[in-house]
């Protein structure tokens, strides 16, 4: 058994994390999912929420929104449509974000308007819970 798997996370723009991790757990569509090295394969749908990554005995936090997982023996890949490290969240703008989708329910929209607000609306309230959560 080796010590380490590969975590890889893509978003539209670019790999935004590639790097040897002890540990990973992600917000799967069933609950929270850890993943060890030598992990059983696996594939399933990513949800908004707050990954833990642990490297070198250290837990980093990183908010994610909507994606898919693929897990093997020695890596973990998601693509994602968003990614931020908790340092890197800005919590005004993810506020100020959520204030605007929760507006915009209000109004009559169309069933792929809802949808969209709703992805936005679950995006800046995951982010608001790791920032909050982390402080």
């Amino acid at each position: 058994m080796t010590d380490t798997i590969r975590l890889e996370i893509a978003t539209p723009e670019a790999m935004v994390y590639s790097e040897d991790v002890e540990m990973v757990t992600l917000p799967g569509v069933e609950g929270q999912i850890g993943i060890l090295p030598d992990h059983v394969r696996l594939m399933t749908q990513l949800v908004p929420g707050e990954l833990i990554i642990r490297k070198q005995g250290q837990d980093d936090f990183m908010a994610v929104g909507d994606g898919l997982v693929e897990v093997t023996s020695d890596r973990v890949s998601l693509v994602t449509n968003m990614a931020i490290s908790v340092d890197k969240i800005d919590e005004a703008a993810a506020e100020e974000a959520r204030q605007r989708a929760a507006a915009r329910l209000r109004e009559k929209l169309s069933s792929e308007e809802v949808a969209s607000v709703n992805a936005s609306l679950a995006r800046s309230l995951a982010q608001l819970r790791v920032k909050r959560r982390h402080r």
